[in-house]
């Protein structure tokens, strides 16, 4: 697709640190550096917009980022499909996450969200 920075990437037009490849899918370091070190995105050679839009890509690259995933004693997969979830390239990518024990990445759905919450509006916990 015309203007997709991850097509750029899988076609070898534009940089990128790539971690592991395939050839259906490929493992690139954000740019950022990521949230926690060693995290990738796992995206495919072919645009896909989301993991919504082609099934088969979609549990192809989920597949390559258990692969990671398996290599790692702890760790999040996580994919986000529309603006409303974060979505913000529109090109299917996984974040694989590696996490450790008190490493303060906060989840929605776990304590360190609402510490984190609770720091930030100045609360004792």
């Amino acid at each position: 697709m015309k203007n997709c920075a991850f097509c750029a990437i899988a076609a070898g037009q534009a940089p990128a640190v790539i971690v592991r490849e395939w050839p259906d899918a490929l493992a690139i370091r954000p740019r950022s550096g990521g949230c926690t070190d060693g995290h990738v995105f796992v995206l495919p050679r072919v645009h896909v917009e989301d993991a919504g839009t082609d099934i088969e890509v979609t549990r192809a690259v989920m597949g390559r980022a258990a692969e990671l995933l398996a290599e790692l004693p702890a760790g999040n997969i996580v994919t986000s499909k529309g603006e409303a979830a974060t979505q913000s390239v529109f090109h299917l990518h996984v974040h694989v996450v590696p996490r450790q024990e008190d490493d303060g990445l906060p989840l929605p759905w776990t304590p360190q969200h609402t510490a984190r919450d609770a720091a930030q509006r100045g609360e004792a916990r």
